[in-house]
C-alpha cells in the first residue's frame, strides 16, 4: 500500500517536472519582441495560461507535501500504539496465573509471604498498563466489555445484568485483551 502511494507520487512529480520543462521550452520559442499587435495579445494570453499552469501545480505541489506530512505523522501514531501494545501476548499468558492467585487470595492458608509476591506481581502488571476492568453484579450486560458464558433463571431485577463474574476482563493502554466473562440473568 505504501509502495503504491510512493508509485503514485513518484508519477505525479514526473508530470510536474515534465509540465515545467514544457513551459521552460514555451518560454523559449516565445518572441521578444513583437511588432504587431495581435502577437502582443497572443503573448499575454499565452503569459496568463502559463501563469495558471504554474499556480495549478504550486497548488499540487503543496497538498502532495501535506498529505506527506499527515501520512508521516499517521505512521509515527501508529508505531507508538504497536510498541505501546506489543506487550500484549505476554500480559494474555500472565493472565491465568493471575486468575489463580486471585482464587489463592480468597482461601484462608494463604500465607503472608505468598501474599506480598501476589501484591508485587500484581503492581508490576499495573505499572505497565494492565487494568482490570469492573463487573461487579447487577450491572448492565454490555458485549463491548462483557462475554456471556451462560444465562440462567434471576429475579427480575437482574434481567439482561450480570449476576456473576467467572473470569475478570483486562485492559491494556486503555485497550481491552481480555472481555470479563460473566453469567448473565434471563
Amino acid at each position: 500500500m505504501i509502495n503504491k502511494w510512493f508509485k503514485k507520487k513518484s508519477m505525479e512529480n514526473n508530470e510536474v517536472l515534465q509540465n515545467e520543462d514544457v513551459l521552460q521550452e514555451e518560454a523559449v520559442e516565445t518572441p521578444t519582441e513583437s511588432s504587431n499587435k495581435g502577437e502582443t495579445e497572443g503573448l499575454s494570453k499565452e503569459n496568463a495560461d502559463l501563469k495558471k499552469q504554474v499556480d495549478e501545480l504550486k497548488d499540487k505541489y503543496l497538498r502532495q507535501v501535506a498529505e506527506f506530512d499527515n501520512f508521516r505523522r499517521r505512521m509515527t501514531k501508529e508505531k507508538v500504539e504497536t510498541i505501546q501494545m506489543a506487550a500484549r501476548d505476554t500480559l494474555t499468558a500472565l493472565l491465568p496465573i493471575l486468575d489463580d492467585f486471585d482464587r489463592a487470595a480468597k482461601n484462608e492458608s494463604f500465607t503472608e509471604g505468598v501474599n506480598l509476591v501476589w501484591q508485587k506481581f500484581q503492581n508490576t502488571l499495573r505499572s505497565k498498563g494492565l487494568v482490570e476492568m469492573e463487573s461487579p453484579k447487577g450491572t448492565d450486560f454490555d458485549p463491548d466489555q462483557h462475554e456471556a458464558i451462560t444465562e440462567i433463571p434471576a429475579g427480575d431485577d437482574l434481567v439482561g445484568k450480570v449476576v456473576d463474574t467467572v473470569e475478570k476482563g483486562y485492559l491494556l493502554n486503555e485497550k481491552i485483551i481480555r472481555y470479563a466473562k460473566v453469567v448473565v440473568g434471563k
